[in-house]
């Protein structure tokens, strides 16, 4: 089941560092080309404390809720049906189903917040962080810190 999550005007979505916590948001899209033979790691840092987790690692306790809503939501509904289906085709019982149905949450919004810092080591992965945040940051993709 693919969820999609909102971006900001500039193509950004909100993060949360498994670490410090501190929310921040990385860009979806292109800024500026990687090099064709850039790969990328399979983890990322925060760009507030420097810390790396896995790149599933980084979703808001709201995300998470939401995608929780999104999925269970319909999962339930479908195994509910299969067991309903199950006891209805025997002689043995007489079932009546009650409507399940879960509402699906409304959709998440993603304000235009936070302002954009770059990393001079790979420009094309900027990210946003409050406008109080301080530096040094830290690159998403390699850790290396910097000031802007």
């Amino acid at each position: 089941m693919n969820i999609s999550f909102p971006l900001d005007l500039d193509g950004f979505l909100r993060r949360e560092c498994p670490h410090c916590e501190q929310e921040f948001k990385w860009h979806h899209g292109k800024t500026e080309e990687a090099p064709q033979d850039f790969v990328y790691p399979d983890v990322h840092w925060c760009p507030l404390c420097g810390q790396s987790a896995a790149i599933d690692q980084w979703w808001t306790p709201t995300q998470l809720d939401y995608q929780r809503a999104v999925v269970v939501g319909p999962l339930m509904d479908q195994v509910a049906d299969e067991l309903f289906s199950g006891i209805s085709d025997s002689k043995n019982f007489k079932v009546t189903r009650a409507s399940s149905r879960r509402e699906v949450p409304d959709p998440l919004v993603e304000p235009d917040d936070m302002i954009i810092v770059e990393p001079p080591c790979h420009p094309w992965e900027p990210v946003k962080v409050d406008d109080d945040a301080k530096a040094p940051y830290f690159c998403l993709i390699c850790g290396a810190s910097f000031t802007v």
